[in-house]
């Protein structure tokens, strides 16, 4: 998953908790297998060939639900949360410390957008040669969410699983104590912004300040507006808690996207959450009950 992860559980016996966590550690790697970008073999890659020519290519269940639920995104975001703008990192090279190209970005732009897409379950096809599906603003969260499943299945009734900071929470501590979850300040590396106690869900974030470059006093960061090609410049940082974390994650995602208008949006779904503004200035609401994002992708049995 190209992060640190880590699955703590707490079982019967050391042999049961191995077997859970093998079971779950095998299944993210399942997951990887498929849909990393970075992987020639991955079936991510194969669709991503056949988007190169404008072809068509039908996909399994799973893949299907994937972009089942990234439709519900994109429609929820208002064409926002979209799988395809990720291609616009050919433009942001975030180490080089220099903005994109605006003719390099207006190339690429020509190749984004969910519209340009035909999909007919199970049938995929592009409209448009040259784009790509991009599943990062997902897959991560719906592996956590996997894990949680199997460890369950395999008895463990208590636990975390920590995916690069994507959290899906099994159950309380061994002793029944909450879990505690750091949320980290977005402008101060090691600094702590809040620390919430959970027993049982899921907590993502989204934020500005993983990869991001400043240049004259403006930071640009890697969420970007698949409609202008620009990084967001309103919120610095979003932590949304929910049932799943895949819901949780793509909230996270489309509160920072909507810019002005993605607190109100999370309000009005009821999602509890956290949020810093870049000015520094932060709230939220920790104390409605999570609702789903529309419909939601069944953790993988």
């Amino acid at each position: 998953m190209g992060t640190p992860c880590e699955i703590q559980l707490f079982a019967v016996s050391s042999a049961a908790a191995n077997a859970a966590a093998a079971a779950a550690v095998a299944d993210v790697q399942r997951l990887e297998a498929r849909y990393s970008r970075y992987r020639a073999d991955s079936l991510l890659s194969e669709i991503n060939r056949v988007a190169a020519v404008g072809g068509s290519i039908q996909v399994d269940d799973e893949t299907a639900s994937l972009l089942d639920y990234a439709v519900t995104c994109y429609d929820q975001s208002e064409g926002l949360f979209d799988v395809t703008s990720g291609i616009l990192r050919r433009a942001w090279k975030f180490d080089s410390g220099r903005l994109p190209e605006p003719s390099a970005l207006a190339a690429l732009l020509e190749k984004v957008g969910w519209r340009k897409v035909s999909w007919r379950r199970p049938v995929l096809s592009f409209t448009v040669a040259g784009m790509e599906i991009d599943f990062g603003g997902v897959v991560k969260e719906y592996a956590a969410d996997c894990a949680a499943t199997i460890c369950r299945s395999h008895g463990v009734k208590r636990g975390v699983v920590n995916l690069g900071g994507d959290i899906r929470v099994i159950g309380p501590r061994g002793d029944g104590s909450p879990w505690r979850v750091g949320i980290r300040d977005p402008r101060q590396r090691d600094g702590l912004l809040q620390t919430l106690t959970v027993y049982e869900g899921a907590v993502a974030s989204s934020g500005d300040y993983e990869r991001c470059m400043v240049i004259d006093n403006v930071r640009y960061g890697h969420i970007l507006n698949p409609k202008t090609g620009w990084p967001v410049r309103h919120l610095a940082a979003v932590t949304v808690v929910g049932d799943f974390c895949v819901v949780a994650g793509s909230a996270s995602t489309i509160a920072m996207l909507k810019e002005a208008d993605g607190v109100d949006w999370l309000s009005q779904l009821s999602l509890p959450h956290i949020w810093v503004d870049v000015h520094g200035a932060s709230g939220g609401s920790l104390f409605s009950d999570a609702e789903n994002l529309g419909d939601r992708v069944e953790p993988h049995r």
